[in-house]
């Protein structure tokens, strides 16, 4: 009697893996078949990368300067020179001080120095086009970290700037991006497909066959999960080659919360299915209703500090927020894992929680 009770369980397991393989096998022709959304897939990751990496940037370059004195000493001339070899400036040479307001007016240039003799000292004053505060910001910052050292009679101060020496706002966007990105495709991904199911009417013969609720939502989530890990390889690839992030051993801790964050992302897209009933509704809800508090709210592009107490507690429900806290912490502070243990900590409770909500209306169901 043991025996048998052994060989049926077996049995029930061998046929459970059966109908799991089937209907990944199923769901993965059905991606390959469709050319269209693969290319998409595998090109936008790429697209947005290349754009927040090179194109969109925090950065304030090419900063047009001019320089006022009204004495041409060894110090002006250092400061002239300064001016001109540092990247962030275009130096527009000297200029009298009475045609820097009309510059400013005309947009001939975005900020002037002017340096005025006063004894052993140089004082010295920027005015700035401030009609973009952030841009004026770092202008200012610029200059006064170019002038200072070579008109001031007191000590230099030394700046060391950790993490992200080059100050580069790609390193910032990286994590953000790959955040938006998996929540994104995953949850669209996931939620058209099982709609579709839906509306042809074979989500329901499966829910009335023998197969269990696991069953199914393993077989549609595995192969989603599985391209979703190659997006991932390429993300990553192009983050720590095209786009310099400094390749450390934190790339293990890496890979592992970024596979948790996927499938995190894909049980959102099982949320979004039992909750609509179309495609279309599906891919609105998926994208729209996602992207803004992702972009907004999640610390992408806005420091979550800064917000108001009320959106800060908002933000704590966003996957996203907790994601790419972690990534920046692995990827750029490149710390231990143990360091992002709360992070980790709410996806997975998080994951655990949809999962388990979604297997339970399925179970309903039967």
């Amino acid at each position: 009697m043991r025996c048998f009770a052994s060989w049926l369980r077996t049995h029930n397991a061998l046929n459970n893996m059966n109908i799991i393989g089937s209907l990944i096998k199923k769901e993965a022709i059905h991606i390959v078949r469709d050319r269209r959304t693969m290319i998409v897939t595998l090109f936008i990751p790429l697209v947005l990368l290349l754009l927040f990496g090179f194109a969109i940037s925090t950065e304030v370059n090419n900063v047009r300067v001019v320089v006022v004195t009204d004495r041409h000493t060894d110090t002006s001339r250092a400061v002239s020179q300064a001016l001109a070899v540092n990247s962030y400036f275009s130096f527009m040479g000297m200029a009298p001080e009475a045609m820097v307001e009309p510059l400013l007016k005309e947009g001939k240039i975005d900020a002037a120095l002017i340096l005025r003799h006063d004894g052993a000292s140089m004082p010295h004053q920027v005015i700035v086009d401030a009609s973009n505060p952030s841009v004026a910001q770092a202008a200012v910052a610029y200059i006064n970290s170019v002038v200072s050292p070579q008109v001031s009679t007191a000590p230099a101060i030394i700046t060391r700037t950790l993490y992200n020496p080059q100050m580069k706002s790609s390193y910032n966007f990286v994590p953000g991006i790959m955040g938006m990105i998996f929540i994104l495709i995953c949850a669209i991904m996931t939620s058209v497909s099982i709609v579709r199911e839906k509306e042809t009417g074979t989500m329901d013969l499966l829910l009335v066959s023998p197969v269990r609720p696991g069953a199914v939502i393993v077989g549609k989530l595995v192969p989603y999960f599985l391209l979703s890990c190659v997006i991932l390889a390429v993300m990553l690839t192009m983050a720590y080659t095209v786009l310099g992030i400094p390749l450390s051993g934190s790339v293990v801790s890496v890979v592992g919360v970024s596979l948790l964050y996927i499938v995190l992302s894909l049980s959102i897209g099982l949320m979004v299915s039992a909750m609509v009933d179309t495609q279309v509704s599906a891919l609105i809800i998926s994208a729209m209703l996602f992207l803004v508090p992702v972009i907004m709210l999640s610390g992408m592009i806005f420091p979550v500090d800064n917000m108001p107490v009320a959106l800060q507690g908002v933000s704590c429900i966003i996957p996203a927020r907790w994601y790419i806290s972690a990534m920046r912490k692995l990827m750029i502070q490149q710390i231990p894992v143990t360091e992002v243990a709360t992070e980790v900590g709410v996806m997975v409770l998080m994951t655990v929680v949809l999962l388990g909500v979604q297997l339970r209306k399925f179970s309903s169901k039967k």
